[in-house]
């Protein structure tokens, strides 16, 4: 059990480090081309910036699965890679069908994927959010100021 914990915490760790350091570089993105964005026309531009967040987002929860998976299928609890993929898909989605189930002596790991799915998934729903909230708010100020100026 302690050697699922460890293992299972370390596997966390690194998927909220790699989400945390790809906001950061998405944040450093859209810094970048403020101000292209907050100019003119603007609507087309916050669909750019949905589309961009979006994808972005579901490359970081990509990755997470990925490392669940490598992870599950190098300690041999899966024999095929596409199995292993399977089960960190369903469990940091926390989707949870029952239909593969990890051995006895593994199942531990399976609910800390689902608690680091959630935890991700929670934070990169809030990074759209701000990504979108920052971006619309610099619009609307520029627009305020070309009306006064």
């Amino acid at each position: 059990m302690f050697i699922q914990i460890v293992l299972g915490s370390g596997l966390m760790i690194l998927s909220i480090l790699i989400a945390g350091l790809s906001a950061w570089a998405m944040e450093a993105l859209f810094a970048r081309f403020h101000v292209w964005l907050i100019h003119e026309p603007q609507r087309p531009k916050l669909m750019l910036v949905v589309l961009v967040a979006a994808v972005w987002v579901l490359g970081m929860v990509t990755a997470g699965v990925w490392i669940w998976a490598l992870a599950f299928h190098a300690l041999g609890i899966f024999v095929t890679m596409e199995a292993a993929v399977y089960f960190a898909l369903v469990s940091f989605t926390t989707l949870g069908y029952g239909d593969i189930l990890l051995p006895h002596q593994w199942r531990i790991l399976g609910g800390m994927a689902a608690a680091n799915g959630l935890l991700n998934i929670g934070l990169l729903t809030a990074l759209l959010v701000e990504a979108l909230r920052h971006i619309r708010l610099g619009q609307v100020e520029h627009r305020k100021s070309k009306k006064t100026g």
